[in-house]
């Protein structure tokens, strides 16, 4: 069925009948079987299937980070900091390293990840309520870790070095502590 020139040019008007969602079936409805499918209920097999397999993930235990206190949601953020900036110590020395200097090893691809990874970082801390000057200094360490993490050796070495994200999170920790609590 071909469609009319003005439904072309005009994809959202309103149209003489309605869309596939408002259409009615015009003859039986036929299983994989041959049999006819009658406007009756679902197989008694099959009731309650979709209220049982319906997720709120907003207001349900299925969401691990649905209903975080403050406190938990900067435990969680100090702790991906860790993993990402000194979860591991090279054998030998006190030189720590962590997940972002691995990752970073994966040329520009690698430093992409770990920057979306600090970028959701920052944007956790806002949504914690740091205010513009924090986001902003916190942006301001996503992106020097981020630009010159990109150089091929050296920006690896800087990455173990800088450890944007445990100064993002201790940024953020200092402001929290300054802050009055709440009752």
């Amino acid at each position: 069925m071909a469609m009319p020139e003005d439904d072309i040019f005009n994809p959202h008007a309103t149209r003489s009948r309605p869309p596939f969602g408002g259409a009615q079936a015009r003859g039986k409805v036929i299983d994989q079987d041959g049999r006819e499918l009658g406007d009756g209920p679902l197989h008694p097999q099959f009731q309650g299937f979709q209220e049982s397999f319906s997720f709120d993930f907003r207001n349900s235990t299925a969401n691990p980070f649905g209903n975080l206190t403050r406190k938990e949601r900067l435990a969680r953020l100090e702790m991906i900091a860790k993993l990402l900036d000194v979860a591991f110590v090279v054998p030998g020395t006190n030189v720590r390293y962590g997940i972002d200097g691995l990752i970073g090893l994966i040329p520009v691809i690698g430093d992409l990840i770990t920057t979306a990874i600090s970028l959701w970082l920052v944007r956790e801390a806002r949504l914690l309520g740091a205010p513009w000057h924090i986001t902003a200094r916190m942006l301001a360490n996503v992106a020097v870790d981020g630009v010159v993490g990109m150089v091929p050796v050296a920006g690896d070495a800087f990455d173990v070095m800088f450890r944007a994200n445990i100064r993002n999170v201790r940024m953020l920790r200092r402001w929290l502590d300054k802050q009055p609590r709440r009752a």
